[in-house]
């Protein structure tokens, strides 16, 4: 028996019959990405913008459209945050979660440039989940803020090559060997 997940931090509910004709706009509200920057431990969402197509295809859904945010992101090295600029296209098929799987006579369209799917059931899907899941993917958590160095310097941590002592040019003898 599967848990019920949480409700999403930016719901937008959309009904697939009939389809919006004009792109769906998602702008976060100020509560909703104070959630978001918790759910992401971010340090802030400042501005989260989403502006989607959405397209009726044999089976699925498919929406394409664009997302942009500013987020304070905290720094892999210091741990101070500092402002992430996001820009990312947003490609994803909306499927029914019962939906009659194709048989082998039967021609499956695919996109050239495969997009992500997400199951839904009944008469409405989540587009504004699926867009702070593709925030989630979008921050990189490895990032470096302008402050990475110095905090490294100060931890006593050098780059590859940058090492002094003793011990360092014995094992820089030893790789010219």
């Amino acid at each position: 028996m599967s848990t019920p997940l949480p409700p999403s931090e930016l719901a937008r509910w959309i009904k697939t019959r009939p389809l919006p004709g004009a792109p769906v706009v998602i702008e976060a509200t100020p509560e909703e990405r104070d959630a978001l920057a918790v759910r992401f431990g971010l340090g802030a969402v400042e501005a989260l913008r989403a502006e989607v197509s959405l397209d009726q295809r044999p089976r699925a859904i498919r929406a394409t459209g664009r997302l942009t945010a500013a987020i304070q992101q905290p720094c892999a090295i210091s741990g101070e945050d500092f402002p992430v600029a996001i820009d990312e296209p947003i490609d994803l098929r909306f499927v029914e979660a019962n939906a009659r799987p194709a048989t082998p006579e039967e021609e499956i369209e695919l996109e050239a440039d495969d997009c992500d799917e997400i199951e839904y059931d009944g008469e409405m899907f989540d587009l504004g989940e699926a867009v702070a899941q593709t925030l989630g993917l979008a921050i990189d958590p490895y990032a470096e803020g302008p402050n990475a160095d110095a905090a490294r310097a100060a931890a006593g941590i050098v780059r590859e090559g940058e090492q002094n002592g003793p011990l360092a040019a014995l094992l820089a003898g030893l790789k010219r060997d």
